[in-house]
């Protein structure tokens, strides 16, 4: 497998260059704070680094843009100067110069196709309060074949999704098992033991965890997902990548 170099800004956040562009996943450039709604969100940890050092970013692969844990005021700010921004069609009724995409729609960015996949943030029946979300999988001749999970609970949408991408060589999980008491004890994102679920059907994709610290509402560590893999037997397919640092995967 072709390798490709991405670095962890926090949170959501990753930074990765693909088939000659830049790529970033959910913006969030906030510094620690409280975030008030209908649940107030409570961050921690701020960003690893800033926009401007992260080099181009010609594509924003947006999850969902009602939570401010995936997209922050400053993420919002960079939005307006990135050339293609791709999220829900839901998003593209709240945000300028965003291209909604359906569930198995694709765009194509240069030498790069890009997929919106099926996510669903919480359990069955949770769009009516944590609204509609989306995933991504790129696919470009010569590179590893990405899938971005983006606020997904759903193993059966991984298995869905596996079952159209036979070959997914990296996955990019949104873990942490996300929690605000919305759905009782039913988590908002993976958690350590259905992200483990996730890989085994995924086959042999490196596993690349996001969006599960920095967050009040994360309610497992970091630690608890990479002893779940290391029981399993899986160790060597999961790679915690350390924020700051620009790792090459593959």
């Amino acid at each position: 497998m072709t390798s490709f170099s991405a670095l962890l800004v926090g949170g959501p956040t990753l930074h990765f260059t693909y088939g000659g562009l830049g790529f970033l996943t959910d913006p969030t450039f906030d510094e620690p704070g409280a975030y008030p709604g209908p649940v107030t969100l409570r961050k921690f940890t701020g960003p690893a680094v800033q926009p401007s050092e992260l080099g181009p970013i010609d594509v924003v692969l947006l999850s969902h843009d009602q939570h401010f844990d995936n997209l922050d005021d400053a993420g919002r700010a960079l939005l307006p100067d990135v050339p293609v921004v791709l999220g829900t069609e839901d998003s593209a009724t709240r945000i300028p110069h965003l291209t909604g995409l359906a569930p198995w729609q694709q765009y194509r960015a240069g030498v790069v196709t890009i997929t919106a996949v099926p996510a669903l943030h919480g359990p069955e029946g949770a769009e009516a309060l944590s609204g509609f979300v989306t995933g991504f999988v790129l696919e470009s001749e010569g590179e590893p074949t990405v899938y971005v999970s983006g606020d997904n609970a759903s193993v059966d949408l991984v298995r869905e999704i596996a079952a159209r991408f036979p070959r997914i060589d990296v996955a990019v999980l949104f873990a942490g098992a996300a929690n605000v008491g919305r759905f009782g004890d039913v988590d908002l994102t993976l958690n350590a033991r259905t992200a483990l679920e996730a890989a085994q059907v995924l086959g042999d994709a490196v596993i690349v965890p996001v969006h599960a610290e920095g967050w009040f509402h994360f309610s497992e560590t970091l630690d608890r997902l990479r002893l779940m893999f290391e029981f399993a037997g899986r160790a060597d397919r999961l790679r915690i990548l350390p924020p700051g640092e620009r790792i090459a995967i593959g």
